[in-house]
């Protein structure tokens, strides 16, 4: 096949002699360069041979597979976006791709990083709830108590129901609600937030 797509002729009088392989790199530096031009078939091309290599260097920093798919696909975008910039005067063409990749990857993993930094910081932010019971139970009236929890919307006083008056855990009310343990806890730092006012306990 050409590259148009139409098939050779069967018969040569005298067949061309075969051009000498290309040095490694140098197909792919020449299909970026095509893909710097807006040609899609080039960069079908670029996929095919590199994007096996970026999803394993991807996958070695991420090691989830899943993500390291979805940063693959990142990877590649960020080629077709930025092939103009590729300059095969400063290293090859592989290894443009494999530093993006990499940075990717990072960036991926550092992410996630803040995320659970940010939960962890929520957690640690939470209300003491034993303070808030205790002066519940030694110094408030029951009927008091009712009416501030009625003062609650009806998911955090199910929340505080489950967890106080009935002593299930924080897993196990989210899996009788159906709902994320981090949203248990955040339900439930609300509303002790809301009882903590309603019944006047000091901060």
């Amino acid at each position: 096949m050409t590259a148009s797509g139409s098939q050779e002729p069967r018969n040569r009088a005298r067949p061309a002699p075969a051009a000498p392989a290309a040095p490694p790199g140098t197909d792919l530096a020449g299909q970026i360069a095509l893909v710097a031009r807006g040609e899609a078939t080039a960069f079908d091309a670029v996929f095919e041979q590199i994007g096996p290599s970026v999803f394993g260097v991807v996958k070695r920093v991420i090691r989830d597979p899943a993500q390291s798919e979805e940063v693959t696909q990142e990877v590649m975008l960020e080629v077709w976006r930025s092939a103009s910039k590729f300059d095969a005067g400063r290293g090859s063409a592989a290894a443009w791709v494999m530093t993006l990749a990499h940075r990717r990857a990072v960036d991926r993993v550092r992410s996630v990083q803040k995320e659970a930094e940010r939960e962890r910081r929520v957690a640690v932010a939470e209300i003491p709830f034993d303070e808030v019971i205790e002066a519940v139970e030694s110094s408030l009236e029951r009927e008091r108590v009712r009416r501030c929890l009625g003062s609650l919307t009806e998911v955090q006083r199910e929340s505080v129901t489950l967890a106080y008056y009935r002593g299930y855990t924080y897993g196990q009310v989210a899996s009788l609600l159906g709902v994320p343990t981090g949203t248990v806890k955040t339900r439930m730092r609300d509303a002790l937030i809301r009882m903590r006012d309603c019944l006047g306990v000091p901060e």
